[in-house]
């Protein structure tokens, strides 16, 4: 069922924010206000200037991605539509879907790109062909 997802489903999310005056914290609990539990957190950093990421899918991973420092773009693609989602906000999360293409591109200097995952890493559930990708979208 993943590959009925489309980037339309994929949106951005604003997390809460509790402020005080020496600092905001936000925070995510599995069982509390996330769509899935948290199998794997992991970062991207000092991405150099010009760089690309991604050029994957996955079957079944959903992510949340965060700008947790700096800026960068995610490319999202769905084998018929794409978008742009342009992140630079701590406080805001993409929800990315199963079934869905994904780049990224033009990182600020200093960026750090927070992934939360619902699941643990396996090869098999990454589609890294863009043409498997939209065999699998056709299907």
């Amino acid at each position: 069922m993943s590959h009925k997802f489309t980037i339309a489903d994929c949106e951005i999310v604003d997390l809460p924010i509790v402020h005080n005056e020496s600092g905001n914290i936000t925070v995510m609990e599995n069982s509390g206000n996330l769509p899935f539990d948290i199998k794997r957190i992991y970062y991207l950093y000092d991405v150099p200037m010009g760089s690309e990421r991604g050029g994957h899918g996955h079957y079944d991973l959903q992510q949340y991605v965060i700008a947790a420092s700096g800026s960068f773009t995610f490319v999202l693609d769905d084998g018929k539509d794409k978008k742009e989602v342009f992140l630079n906000h701590p406080n805001k999360a993409l929800h990315i879907k199963p079934g869905i293409w994904r780049e990224m591109k033009d990182f600020s200097s200093g960026s750090v790109c927070l992934v939360l995952a619902s699941m643990e890493y396996t090869e098999e559930d990454y589609m890294r062909d863009y043409v498997q990708f939209l065999e699998y979208r056709n299907e």
